[in-house]
């Protein structure tokens, strides 16, 4: 087959899926990048923005938390939410490359209709919208204000603003409020709200990757690497209760496997930190619906045919920018299936060069300052989880530059939250943004630049979610935990239904192969069983039947 001479000679575009949404124009499929060592900055795309978003509140607060318990033995649910997540990435991108469009529009399209899926998604996508982590990032930061850990639990005024006195509570109460609308601001500036976000997360990865790995440099001992690093593939560890552990470790974890070779039986869960551990996986890497940002990062890339769609712009600075209202395909042919592979061979390189490193060093530094400082065993504390091993650092180090690395510890745990909310915010908002962008007959009349405006309105209506929620909402980590439980269902859910997108929206030449069908029905499924353990230790179902 050879590439058609002129657009009138191709047969119109396909129309599959719901005739609600509108017919995809027609277009040539870009040559791909070629990377070579003098074009390696090639690769710093979806990535990186992805990788830097994913140093976030599950690396930062249910990673010590975990480990400062169970040691690192737990890790392997990360790697078994890495693993999966780089599969969902990667078909996620595959729609994209294909239509232009991001995979949230894609699952629209999909049947029975996108009046169905806005029901499903609006429950599924719940979730995401907790701002957990401006309410973990005001704790470090009242941190270095009162130069102390934050008391919740006092009534003591010990800072004053504006001639008002505020206890520590209040104080971390107001920071969320001021760190959660600062957050927003990078997605009001800047022209294309994809690059601040790129020039942000990469801000994030070098100051924060930086100071964690001369902290582990000068002061973790090879031990601790060693069980970080083991951690990651001790697959069957549970907690189990302290009288139940084969071992006085300590740890008070065993291994299902180990157990049952050694006829012991299936060791008894201990529930105590189930929702923990299910956080943990189901953020370890992006997590919930957050992943789906991606594929509209791939295409604000100008990736695929997301090169023929355009962007989403800024509320300043991007007049001159615009977004099609429907995505571009391509005809199969025997040029454009060459181009094809070229596109997934790049966006392979994308998600195992640059994001899953980032996410398994973003989930192995935090832990290891968790290992090495704090005492095995340690409880967490829900309101200050987000510091809880600054003072370890601090006394470890001692004298003055004890006190030096305790603030730097307090600044990386507040740019690792704070710029997560930015991350998480601009994920919401694209979702839902680009599906109604599409799928919605009054907006298809505005005008392709128009797209700013709406991404502007819904901003400021997530703001004022946003404010309400941290009013309401008592600790950090309860709004993690409950957050998080519906990341896993979400998440799951949406393993199979990108799946389903693929196999039935793309022509049959493009479509996933059985490596990845599998591996997305393997992904769904572990996130959906965890989100049953979370919901069943949260509602203390478990608790009260034992």
């Amino acid at each position: 087959m050879s590439e058609p001479s002129a657009v009138a000679e191709l047969p119109p575009a396909p129309h599959p899926g719901s005739q609600q949404m509108p017919r995809w124009n027609i277009g040539k499929l870009p040559e791909p990048p070629k990377v070579t060592w003098r074009t390696l900055a090639l690769l710093l795309g979806p990535g990186l923005v992805s990788g830097g978003a994913a140093i976030g509140a599950g690396e930062w607060l249910a990673g010590p938390a975990v480990t400062a318990r169970y040691g690192a033995a737990m890790l392997w649910l990360a790697t078994l939410s890495i693993l999966g997540q780089v599969v969902y990435n990667f078909e996620i991108s595959r729609y994209t490359l294909y239509s232009g469009e991001p995979i949230f529009t894609g699952k629209f399209r999909s049947l029975p209709g996108p009046r169905f899926w806005l029901i499903a998604y609006l429950f599924l996508d719940f979730g995401s919208v907790f701002p957990y982590a401006a309410a973990g990032a005001s704790t470090p930061l009242a941190a270095v204000i009162l130069g102390d850990l934050p008391n919740a639990a006092s009534n003591d005024i010990n800072v004053s603003i504006l001639g008002i006195g505020l206890t520590d509570q209040a104080l971390m109460r107001l920071l969320a409020y001021v760190l959660f609308l600062a957050a927003l601001t990078p997605l009001v500036f800047g022209g294309k709200v994809y690059n601040s976000l790129k020039a942000l997360m990469t801000f994030k990865i070098v100051a924060v990757l930086g100071f964690l790995l001369v902290i582990a440099a000068l002061y973790s001992k090879p031990d601790t690497w060693s069980q970080i690093f083991s951690g990651f593939f001790k697959f069957g560890t549970i907690p189990v209760s302290a009288a139940d552990a084969p071992t006085a470790s300590g740890y008070a974890t065993d291994n299902v496997f180990v157990s049952l070779w050694e006829g012991r039986g299936f060791p008894q869960l201990d529930w105590s930190m189930v929702a923990m551990l299910a956080a943990l996986a189901s953020i370890a890497g992006s997590g919930g619906l957050t992943n789906t940002a991606l594929s509209g990062y791939t295409r604000d890339q100008g990736w695929g045919m997301g090169k023929h769609v355009g962007a989403i712009p800024s509320a300043v600075g991007g007049r001159k920018i615009a977004l099609s209202h429907m995505g571009t395909v391509f005809h199969v042919t025997a040029e454009s299936l060459r181009r094809w592979k070229g596109w997934l061979r790049h966006v392979g390189r994308d998600q195992l060069i640059v994001w899953m490193p980032a996410c398994f060093i973003g989930i192995a530094l935090p832990s290891m300052l968790s290992v090495q400082f704090l005492q095995r065993g340690t409880e967490v504390d829900k309101w200050r989880i987000a510091v809880m091993t600054a003072d370890g650092v601090r006394d470890t180090v001692g004298s003055q530059w004890g006190n030096l690395f305790w603030y730097g510890v307090m600044l990386c745990g507040f740019l690792v939250l704070s710029t997560t909310m930015a991350s998480t915010a601009d994920g919401i908002l694209r979702r839902w943004v680009d599906v109604f962008w599409t799928s919605s007959p009054r907006l298809r009349k505005w005008d392709s630049k128009g797209i700013r405006k709406l991404y502007f309105f819904v901003l400021c209506g997530y703001a004022a979610f946003g404010v309400t929620t941290l009013t309401l909402m008592p600790k950090p980590g309860e709004l993690l935990e409950w957050a998080t439980n519906i990341y896993n269902y979400a998440l799951g859910f949406s393993c199979w239904h990108a799946l389903y997108v693929n196999m039935t929206l793309l022509p049959k030449e493009l479509r996933p192969g059985w490596l990845s069908r599998i591996g997305l029905v393997m992904a769904g499924t572990f996130f959906a069983c965890l989100a049953v353990m979370s919901t069943l230790d949260l509602l203390g179902i478990v608790k009260a039947a034992q």
